[in-house]
């Protein structure tokens, strides 16, 4: 099994929180034998997409674009696992993995079909993928976790994942706490598969 883990935490001291969620499901995920790709998005070199759709019309699959963002468009697409952690914005995502996963777009085709009654773009490469989300506050916001949980609905219907589960957990949470959210969610993952 091979899991993608896309931290989109700040590399300053507000990250600490995102660094260590990351840390601990690659451990876990290393535990069990998988093979583990894990990114720390802010540190990367990655440009905002110009939606030029090159990437769907003169070089299907490639991004026009050459920067750190190739590296981040083939791990996902070799994924069976995919762990996105981020600080919760205003209920999204940071602005580096929401620039990150705008640039995405060319593991999915400019064709159309429906999934469950809505109109969506079909995956470039079919594989089963599950996928987790955390989703990182300072201090318990409804509002804000409602987003973040619709949200990362949503863009796993997009993107075809066959599992989604996604997790808000709050700064100073123990690493014991999280590791046992941990080893549940990724065994969830596996089965999933």
């Amino acid at each position: 099994m091979n899991i993608l883990i896309l931290n989109g935490g700040p590399r300053d001291v507000r990250g600490e929180t995102c660094r260590s969620i990351s840390e601990s499901v690659g451990g876990g995920a290393r535990k069990r034998g998988w093979t583990v790709t894990a990114l720390e998005l802010d540190g990367m070199a990655i440009k905002s997409c110009r939606g030029c759709f090159a990437c769907w019309l003169k070089h299907p699959g490639t991004c026009a674009i050459k920067d750190d963002e190739e590296s981040v468009i083939k791990a996902m697409a070799a994924s069976d696992v995919q762990v996105w952690v981020t600080p919760v914005t205003f209920g999204g995502y940071s602005p580096a993995l929401k620039k990150a996963l705008d640039r995405s777009i060319p593991n999915i085709l400019p064709f159309f079909i429906k999934v469950r009654g809505e109109v969506h773009h079909p995956q470039r490469y079919a594989t089963r993928r599950s996928f987790l989300a955390f989703g990182t506050l300072a201090s318990p916001d409804a509002e804000a976790e409602r987003i973040f949980h619709n949200l990362v609905q949503r863009n796993a219907l997009n993107l075809g994942f066959v599992m989604t589960e996604s997790r808000v957990i709050y700064e100073g949470t123990s690493g014991a706490g999280v590791a046992g959210l941990l080893e549940g969610l990724l065994q969830a993952a596996e089965e999933a598969r």
